[in-house]
């Protein structure tokens, strides 16, 4: 029987297409499957035992992680977990579901959108083998993390290469590395940002990261140009995977939309452990000095998270408020993550078109 090949272009991709659907792959980073001590404690122990998260040898992270951080850091932070929890659960798992629903619906039938967690539920395996069982020509990953770190996008990474290199037949695999600079991401938190400034003035903003140890951002300069002088004041070639570079390049952005002139934002990072070194400066410093300078109002931005979780609502929210109050500040005020806003799935929907072009 002689086969008839497309002749035209046109027809090359109609063919295509009906070979196979694309599998989308959202990852955020993970929660625990209830704010119980044990499920806390689960979770504690596979997100910090991952390498690129704890970064030190096998032996001494296993033991640390094992004998001190998991038996005496999960009965505390269930407790947080609980202040957290809501009547659907992790917020950052309901956002996730949310949004795999509401992308999937705005890609249509010709794609198959997938939740996955880098830590639990639901897992990135689980995920991947279901589009494996379908025989998907293309994947296409988004970790759910806007700038580039190895101990987050790398981690979501290193995982699905992990499993997928154990299949006879592998898809072609798109990855989204970053999406700091996504002209619906950055609109995203402008209008969410313009809500609370057209309510109210504030005497200074802001924009807060997750930290990182320095260390982890000199193992990756491959050009030796990080954490020296003013090594962030523009996002370029040599510094372009650098996490600290672009989070301040986000803040600029955002500010930019935002109308807020240099000397009225102020860039920091939080949640860092332990005594060695983390990327500068320290939210919890930055919230002193600038009750010291007489400023009593601030509206807080998290833009290293998409979905409101621990370290948003709890970290942000109130710990650092009750931070500022404590120091003479009046006004502190959190912006929310993106969330399900529909901006939100505008932005992803335009990354999965342009991997899939």
């Amino acid at each position: 029987m002689q086969t008839t090949y497309p002749s035209s272009t046109k027809e090359i991709a109609s063919s295509t297409t009906t070979l196979g659907k694309t599998g989308v792959l959202i990852v955020n980073l993970g929660t625990p499957d209830s704010p119980s001590v044990p499920d806390v404690r689960k979770y504690l122990r596979e997100f910090l035992m991952d390498g690129r998260v704890i970064d030190i040898p096998y032996l001494n992270r296993w033991l640390l992680i094992n004998l001190i951080i998991a038996p005496f850091r999960a009965p505390k932070s269930a407790k947080v977990y609980k202040e957290v929890w809501t009547e659907n659960g992790s917020p950052l798992k309901y956002y996730g579901i949310e949004v795999e629903r509401l992308l999937q619906q705005a890609l249509g039938d010709q794609y198959v959108v997938s939740l996955a967690m880098r830590y639990q539920n639901p897992s990135i395996p689980a995920a991947l083998e279901k589009f494996r069982t379908k025989g998907f020509t293309r994947i296409i990953v988004i970790p759910f993390f806007p700038q580039y770190a190895s101990a987050s996008t790398g981690s979501v990474y290193e995982k699905v290469m992990e499993v997928v290199k154990e299949w006879q037949i592998i898809p072609e695999i798109q990855f989204v590395n970053s999406f700091l600079d996504h002209p619906d991401f950055i609109r995203c938190f402008v209008e969410l940002g313009k809500k609370y400034m057209a309510a109210e003035r504030f005497d200074h903003y802001l924009f807060t990261y997750h930290g990182l140890p320095e260390r982890q951002i000199t193992k990756g300069d491959c050009t030796n140009t990080c954490l020296q002088g003013n090594c962030c004041a523009t996002l370029h070639a040599m510094n372009q995977h650098c996490y600290r570079a672009q989070c301040f390049e986000t803040t600029r952005l955002l500010a930019k939309e935002l109308g807020i002139p240099e000397d009225k934002y102020t860039v920091s990072f939080q949640s860092r452990l332990g005594k060695t070194p983390w990327i500068k400066p320290y939210t919890d410093v930055v919230i002193k000095e600038l009750t010291a300078r007489g400023v009593k109002s601030v509206l807080a931005f998290s833009p290293s998270f998409v979905a409101d979780c621990l370290e948003t609502t709890i970290e942000i929210g109130e710990e650092y408020k009750e931070l500022f109050e404590e120091n003479g500040g009046k006004r502190w005020q959190l912006v929310e993550s993106l969330n399900d806003h529909p901006i939100w799935i505008e932005a992803l929907v335009d990354m999965v078109k342009r991997k899939d072009a």
